[in-house]
């Protein structure tokens, strides 16, 4: 059954099917200084500009994910929360990502990406609106998940907007500027969060990012032109059964191991490291600044690792060096406060997240068949999702009732690291 709807995908054409049988060539109508899609009749936007434009997208939904680990105490103390209450604030925003990670893809292919895109900046502002009037605890950790179904969908939408307006060879452009948007998004938020809830409060900082997402979401729906399909429908696509029993194999299982621990390393650091700095006199911006810095130079070493995997033509060194360091790294930015936090702030910024961009073009090398590769990428942004929640609600565990169990949570956060750079290592991955 596997095999027969598989052949059924290929006969529609593939991904952005109904394209068959329709050639190059300027249609009546069509704007000047528009370029065609070959084969398709549809017209190209520069790379460069939708790569900007979903960028300012991406950043407004991340700066709403991360406005709260900067100014965690505040909130636990404006709220009356406890530190296990607390950790849901980013807790839930990953656990929706879980849930909503394959439905993104469906709504996508039923609604159209750009359209999703749209209204996941819609939702990230009811989110806030939410948040914004919410006096007690668990309205605000409601407003927290409608705010993280947003990100989810955005996040699943951007490349497919991506691969419906630039053109094939341009793609590599648009989706390098779209994405940084998680590494610029949480260094806005860090570096601007702890002034504006300091000069204009809960209300303030919410309501503010609130207008940003807005002005993102009227800026997508103006911008971006996305192609007719002159045919009008799409290739079937096999369904998530299918997709799944495809993806259960070892190495797909090793992989998937080595990016869950990635993504609790990361979320762990983002999450906790602020709070953990400020309970040891650091200024909230500088903490913010630092648990941020390792993505903001991943906008350096995500490209770098491209260009040398690219010339080695393998993946697996560099992912297994990835993750060598990210345990040890999350340890130092838990444990240091002197010269080893900064080191460990550089080295998983420069070898840590170069990582990043490893794991989407590592992963593409294990799917089994390229008609799977829609479906197997909401499986990823499960697994994505899976890890994420572990490191802020599992590490909130680990760290204790009062977040002081420093030693203890960035031991087992490094022991885990290293699994997962183990579990690479097995992995036959070229």
């Amino acid at each position: 059954m596997v095999d027969e709807a598989l052949r059924g995908v290929r006969a529609g054409g593939g991904e952005g099917g109904g394209e068959k049988g329709r050639e190059g060539g300027l249609r009546p109508g069509m704007p000047a200084g528009t370029s065609e899609r070959e084969g398709t009749g549809a017209c190209h936007q520069n790379p460069l500009f939708v790569g900007i434009v979903l960028l300012v997208a991406g950043v407004a939904v991340a700066m709403i994910q991360y406005k709260v680990p900067t100014i965690m105490a505040p909130l636990m103390a404006q709220f009356s929360l406890d530190a296990q209450t607390a950790s849901w604030l980013m807790s839930v925003f990953t656990l929706a990502s879980i849930v909503m990670a394959i439905p993104s893809g469906m709504l996508a292919k039923r609604f159209g990406a750009k359209t999703m895109m749209v209204v996941a900046c819609g939702i990230a502002v009811a989110g806030s609106v939410v948040g914004l009037f919410a006096s007690m605890a668990p309205l605000l950790v409601v407003s927290r998940a409608i705010e993280g179904a947003a990100l989810t969908i955005l996040t699943t939408c951007g490349p497919l907007v991506v691969r419906q307006c630039v053109r094939p060879d341009k793609i590599g452009v648009a989706m390098g500027v779209w994405g940084i948007w998680g590494c610029v998004g949480s260094t806005v938020a860090a570096v601007l969060v702890p002034t504006l809830f300091e000069t204009a409060g809960f209300s303030g900082l919410w309501g503010a990012f609130a207008v940003v997402a807005a002005l993102a979401a009227a800026l997508v729906l103006v911008s971006i032109r996305v192609p007719k399909d002159p045919d009008g429908d799409e290739a079937p696509v096999p369904p998530l059964a299918f997709v799944c029993k495809a993806l259960v194999r070892r190495d797909t299982l090793l992989f998937f191991v080595g990016f869950a621990a990635f993504n609790v390393c990361l979320l762990a650091v983002l999450t906790y490291v602020p709070t953990i700095l400020q309970v040891q006199g650091f200024d909230p911006t500088l903490s913010g600044l630092i648990s941020t810095a390792p993505m903001l130079l991943s906008v350096v070493s995500s490209p770098l690792f491209g260009a040398v995997s690219d010339r080695l033509g393998r993946t697996k060194p560099l992912l297994v060096a990835s993750m060598l360091v990210m345990g040890p790294c999350t340890f130092l930015l838990y444990t240091q406060t002197g010269a080893l936090l900064w080191v460990a702030v550089c080295v998983m910024g420069l070898v840590g997240m170069g990582g990043i961009g490893m794991f989407l073009s590592g992963y593409a090398s294990l799917v089994p068949d390229p008609a799977l590769a829609a479906g197997s990428m909401g499986v990823m942004i499960l697994v994505q999702g899976v890890g994420q929640f572990l490191g802020s609600y599992l590490v909130q565990m680990l760290l204790g009732a009062q977040l002081t169990q420093w030693l203890f949570a960035g031991g087992v956060l490094m022991a885990l690291g290293l699994a997962g750079a183990a579990a690479l290592l097995l992995c036959r991955l070229r």
